[in-house]
């Protein structure tokens, strides 16, 4: 990615610890990282490694200990709950690893909640066409696979146009080929869209699929490497 391009993300010294004293947890010890427009960043390390912690913090759903975290003119640490809610409902989509779809709703009606309270949101048909799921729009999640569940969730987040999609280990609770599916989705979206999407996974093949690859462990960033082309989901093998 070009350095002469305005970060969508400044980080600098960001520090997470719960606790206090020899109970402390040091989530993240002082991480420097800036994330460029566009860009597919993956997020790679073990459980506990600080991943979803600088996530959390980068989606406005948790406050850094120390440090600065810059989203555009938005200090994200500093900011006040009201400026966090605007933020999270205008810029950011999440992505998790369970699909938190309303049972009672249609693939439709989970995505038009999101598109009610944006403000220039894709229609949720077009959403979840984006995704391959055109033809599964009045069908209940109980209908859909864990696959089509999980797409489904990305379209409720992309829905409403955001500028950063935030995804913690969205293939975790499924096989390799419906895992390469929605990688397939969240590819085309970062692709057409052009929205800036970070991934989190432990899996090291998924991380070629990136334009770089943050390695964590132990609360610090251990290494961030350039790949050199990005991989077809397709191609991977775990």
């Amino acid at each position: 990615m070009s350095a002469a391009r305005t970060p969508v993300f400044e980080v600098r010294g960001l520090r997470r610890t719960y606790g206090e004293g020899a109970a402390a947890v040091h989530a993240l010890r002082g991480i420097d990282l800036h994330i460029d427009p566009g860009e597919l960043l993956v997020l790679l390390g073990p459980s506990g490694s600080g991943k979803s912690t600088l996530l959390n913090i980068l989606g406005g759903l948790d406050r850094p200990t120390a440090g600065s975290v810059r989203f555009g003119a938005l200090e994200i640490s500093t900011a006040s709950d009201r400026e966090l809610t605007e933020y999270r409902r205008h810029h950011v989509g999440f992505v998790f690893q369970f699909y938190n779809l309303i049972a009672s709703l249609t693939a439709r009606e989970n995505v038009e909640l999101v598109t009610e309270i944006a403000d220039d949101p894709m229609l949720a048909d077009d959403a979840l066409r984006l995704v391959g799921l055109g033809e599964r729009l009045t069908h209940f999640p109980s209908q859909l696979s864990g696959g089509e569940q999980q797409r489904v969730a990305i379209a409720r987040a992309i829905a409403k146009r955001p500028a950063v999609l935030l995804c913690d280990e969205p293939t975790g609770a499924l096989d390799v080929a419906t895992g390469i599916r929605v990688l397939e989705s969240l590819l085309e979206i970062n692709t057409r869209l052009g929205t800036t999407t970070l991934l989190i996974t432990h899996n090291a093949d998924i991380a070629r699929i990136g334009d770089r690859v943050v390695r964590f462990a132990d609360g610090v960033i251990r290494s961030i490497e350039v790949n050199p082309e990005r991989m077809s989901p397709s191609s991977l093998h775990w």
